[in-house]
């Protein structure tokens, strides 16, 4: 191999690693599925798989911006703001920006990750909103008295059982429930009033009810700040060269699988499939 050869093989790892001066580089990280805890080879949005993610996301030498692609229904609050959070300290450490585009859905938890932009983007189509929290269950007193079987539980603490689906409903029970979701309701609001409380047109009557509207509507609501892709995007703000760098999982899916011992694979494999349906049925909510 000639001199110049290994010349141009280790500038091209450079320019792969560093990128080039001359050439605009943003970062891009793909947010998609069901915000929450998850099984092994689940597709959901948490954490503990997205934080090594987003550090190498911020990390990587001589970018202009950091872009998120949303594309989820909603899930876990708490999961929600630990993400939201992780962004935010990431951003005003590293001193880049984020800019945040939306999907098929940015619903519930989905638009608390996109509030986590300095601006905020979707298509047309996409699902921008349902901001507020739902708790759902079932009850099946009437089938257990029907069959012949009776419920049998003995706790320590009078509301250790609440809401067990097994059990006639106590007012007392829901009333804790409903506490408890008022309190998680009152910080969603509160960040996005934090995050949009300047281009918010609409009264909080409208805007705080769980409902949820598309991307063309979402802008005039002022829950967004424009419809456009994210590659049109990045080019328009940063040149028509600008360099857009996919960061992922190390990890992929098949690797994953058969690393795990085949003794497990079933079982991991079942977790996975009613993750899968779990997941489907939150998108349909909004017709996807």
């Amino acid at each position: 191999m000639s001199n110049c050869t290994i010349t141009r093989f280790f500038c091209k790892i450079r320019k792969t690693i560093f990128g080039c001066k001359n050439t605009p580089r943003v970062s891009c990280v793909n947010l998609q599925g069901v915000i929450g805890k998850d099984g092994k080879l689940s597709s959901g949005i948490n954490i503990d798989n997205i934080e090594p993610i987003l550090k190498r996301a911020f990390g990587m030498k001589n970018i202009k911006a950091v872009a998120l692609n949303i594309n989820s229904p909603g899930g876990s609050p708490v999961q929600s703001e630990l993400i939201y959070n992780r962004i935010r300290e990431l951003s005003e450490e590293k001193k880049i920006p984020v800019y945040t585009f939306a999907q098929d859905v940015a619903a519930s938890g989905g638009y608390w990750l996109l509030l986590s932009g300095d601006e905020i983007y979707a298509h047309n189509s996409s699902i921008i909103g349902s901001i507020g929290v739902i708790f759902s269950s079932f009850g099946f007193v009437d089938l257990i008295n029907k069959i012949g079987i009776s419920r049998r539980v003995y706790t320590e603490g009078k509301n250790k059982a609440i809401l067990d689906p097994f059990l006639p409903e106590d007012a007392d029970n829901i009333k804790i429930l409903k506490e408890a979701q008022s309190d998680v309701f009152l910080g969603f609001k509160d960040l996005v009033k934090s995050r949009r409380s300047k281009k918010i047109t609409a009264a909080d009557d409208d805007i705080f009810t769980g409902a949820f509207w598309s991307g063309r509507k979402s802008l005039e609501l002022g829950l967004i700040d424009g419809v456009c892709d994210m590659r049109t995007k990045m080019k328009e703000k940063f040149g028509a060269k600008t360099e857009i760098i996919l960061v992922g999982a190390k990890k992929g899916l098949l690797k994953s699988f058969f690393s795990e011992k085949s003794s497990n694979n079933y079982s991991v494999a079942f977790e996975t499939m009613l993750h899968k349906v779990e997941e489907r049925i939150e998108f349909n909510k909004f017709g996807l």
